[in-house]
This record gives C-alpha cells, structure tokens and sequence, in this order.
C-alpha cells in the first residue's frame, strides 16, 4: 500500500497508526481511528483497512468530516471516527480511473484504498470518485450508563499493555467514585475488587485500578500487569463497576 501511494505521490508524508489490529476485528481498528483521527491536521487523509468482506460486494468508501478525509470499506471501520471529526458527507469509489488496475479480489487496500488515498491527498475532489450515498454500514460503540452506584457498560478495545477500555464515559467515573475509593468490578463472569485512580503511578505493582484513559474512557488496568490476561477478558463482554 506504500508503494503505490508513493508511486503516485512521491513527496507523500505516510504516519502508521497501527498494524496490531486482531485480524478482522473492525470494532478494534475503529476505536483506534477514533481515539488518534483528531490529533491530526485538517487535510489528512486516513486510509484504513481492517475488511473480512473484501472482494464481496461491500461498497468502497471515501467520506469528508471536520476537513478530513477517510478511506476504506463500507463496514462500519471509519464511521465513528468521521462522525467524531463533524458531519460526514460519503461518496461511493466507483470511478475505475483511480484505482490501481486489474483490482484483486483479496488486496483492496493496494489496489482501490491506497490510490485513492493518494489521489486525495494530492487534491481530487471527492465528486470525481463515485455519488454521495447516504445508505452505509452504521458501527457504534454504544456508551456506558450509570445505574445509582453501578456503571455498566462493555469491552471496546484492549489495548498493547492489557489495559481494558470500555464506552463508559470517564465523567461518569469522576461522579461516582473520586480517586481512592474502592469498587467492584465484575468481568467476564470474574468478580474482583479494584481502586479508582486517576495514574497507575498511585497504585502498587499488580493492583487493580478503574481510571479514566488518554481516549477519555474509562478502563480497567493491573499497574504493571495484563488487566486482560488477569480476567480473561475479550472485546465485547459486558462490565460492571460498583461502588459499595
């Protein structure tokens, strides 16, 4: 995918955000398009891949938000981040001139995301690729709830260091339980006891703490330690955080 966006724009500047995702795992690439989108400068062009229906007849998407650009898959990868940055506008890939050609059935990333990508980045208006859509593949992380002294919420992403993020929101966090009280955490059918923190250099080696992450959410994390591999948790599950 470098290749042909350098074979079509030499002088372009290409950041990786990540190649971790877990194969085909959209939710996971979503999140972290959504969490790292708004730190880049308008005019950036996001490609992103993470596509178990390419080749099918899944649409292929450019999209324009907040004075910047996405591509990629019509299944649900850049939704959240787009509608992040402001209101998207979608426009369906279809114009054959800008992709890379013949196109593989198995390798869309190389052959249509990646030159359109760069086709953007050098100024192509959105309307030469295709018609704006307004039909697409919705993805939501859902958002967390307080319940009296209970948020609930679920699993979005795990991240490189075992820490367990979720779409609860960290003020809600801040408005149950300050730094230092103790709580219930309920995951993946374990049960533990954990301590609100707002650093993991407040908590000794192992402990558990609930604090609220650089994304703004709040997550579960073993100081020093795999929260994830200490409660075998798995994007999706349901979580439970209570304050006595």
């Amino acid at each position: 995918m470098k290749g042909v966006i350098l074979s079509l724009y030499p002088s372009a500047q290409i950041v990786d955000i990540s190649h971790d995702v877990e194969r085909h795992h959209i939710r996971a690439g979503a999140f972290l398009l959504w969490m790292v989108a708004p730190y880049f400068p308008e005019k950036t062009v996001h490609c992103a891949v993470v596509d178990p229906g390419v080749g099918t007849a899944r649409r292929a998407l450019a999209i324009v938000s907040g004075g910047h650009f996405f591509v990629g898959p019509d299944n649900g990868l850049l939704i959240p981040a787009a509608g992040r940055l402001g209101e998207p506008t979608i426009y369906s890939i279809e114009n054959e001139k800008y992709l890379r050609t013949p196109v593989s059935r198995t390798f869309h990333g190389r052959d249509i995301f990646a030159p359109v990508a760069a086709h953007l980045a050098q100024g192509l208006p959105l309307t030469e690729l295709g018609p704006p859509i307004t039909e697409y593949i919705k993805l939501s992380f859902g958002e967390g709830l307080r319940r009296g002294r209970i948020l609930e919420g679920e699993i979005i992403y795990i991240d490189s260091f075992g820490n367990v993020i979720t779409n609860i929101a960290g003020k809600l966090l801040h408005e149950l339980a300050p730094p230092g009280t103790m709580l219930v955490v309920e995951v993946s059918r374990k049960v533990v006891s954990a301590r609100s923190a707002q650093t993991y250099g407040e908590a000794e080696p192992n402990e558990l703490i609930v604090t609220v992450g650089s994304h703004g959410q709040v997550e579960i994390a073993a100081v020093r330690e795999s929260a994830a591999t200490r409660l075998r948790a798995r994007p999706g599950e349901p979580v439970r955080i209570q304050r006595p």
